[in-house]
């Protein structure tokens, strides 16, 4: 062998030679364990107070096609991320990463395997992603939202229950779906904003609401404000009258794994009246990502 050959193949051999597959699976494990451990512990930070939880909702109404842990994983170590995508997504778009630019984890599903008992489940891995301020690619533009009339159309479009306009309500009601009889009442003559933020609560229950006669609207009141805010960020519509102020108290010794439970029925909520509005909207919506679904855990 010429000393051309010896420069090529020597660390070829040792690369070999210093792999340890063990400590590579320790460190991955590692990895994991790490990013469950995150996404426990930015649970409990952002049912602390009403500002922590008002910055959750921002996250998972920019990213409304993540799963909950995915956007508290954000949340957690990129919260200002408006556009992510993993080192090749932006390769393959003609996108570079800035030099000592540190990318940050969420979960993608892996393999299936089989529980002791028998179950079936699915693993998750970590993926080092990078938002898209750590690019070279240009600035996205500030979003331009239609104006009151098609948002509100948008909200409406393809309603689970019927909507009708009413004199009738109580002075302090601007809105109210109705489980007994699966419909949505508007106050008449309300400013368009107005008639946004109390629709946008109202169909978040009828969203909620699967027909079973025990629906509670007050158990699920906190649910419905937190969807009515996410829609509103997402179309543009003045959310500063809304107040978590009492998170902390509905949250109360609550562990982890129920509240992403509850984030979740949220989140589906948000997710499903939002799909309908993009039909008319066709706003600029977050790529589809791998590691949108909870770990199963």
């Amino acid at each position: 062998m010429n000393e051309l050959d010896e420069l090529f193949s020597t660390p070829s051999i040792q690369r070999e030679q210093s792999f340890d597959k063990e400590a590579w699976v320790h460190q991955k494990q590692e990895q994991r364990q790490w990013t469950y451990d995150t996404i426990d512990t930015t649970t409990m930070t952002i049912v602390q107070n009403g500002e922590q939880f008002q910055r959750y909702l921002d996250v998972q109404s920019r990213f409304d096609r993540y799963s909950v842990s995915n956007a508290l994983l954000i949340l957690a170590q990129r919260p200002e991320a408006t556009r992510i995508a993993d080192f090749e997504g932006w390769k393959e778009q003609g996108v570079s990463i800035r030099r000592k630019e540190t990318g940050f984890y969420i979960l993608e599903p892996g393999e299936e395997y089989r529980r002791e008992d028998g179950s079936t489940a699915t693993s998750y891995n970590p993926k080092k992603m990078f938002d898209i301020a750590q690019t070279t690619a240009k600035k996205p533009d500030q979003p331009v939202y239609p104006d009151d009339r098609t948002r509100i159309k948008a909200l409406m479009d393809r309603a689970p229950v019927p909507i009708t306009i009413s004199d009738a309500l109580p002075a302090n009601v601007h809105a109210l779906y109705q489980p007994d009889v699966r419909n949505i009442v508007i106050r008449r003559g309300l400013a368009a904003g107005d008639i946004f933020r109390a629709l946008a609560q109202e169909l978040a229950h009828a969203e909620m609401d699967r027909g079973d006669s025990r629906y509670s609207r007050s158990e699920y009141q906190f649910h419905a404000y937190s969807v009515a805010y996410i829609l509103c960020k997402q179309a543009g519509v003045e959310t500063t009258a809304f107040r978590f102020d009492r998170v902390a108290e509905r949250f109360k010794d609550m562990e982890p794994q129920p509240i992403r439970a509850e984030l979740t029925t949220m989140k589906e909520a948000s997710h499903t009246i939002s799909r309908r509005m993009h039909r008319i909207l066709n706003p600029q919506r977050q790529p589809s990502q791998p590691g949108r679904t909870d770990p199963t855990r």
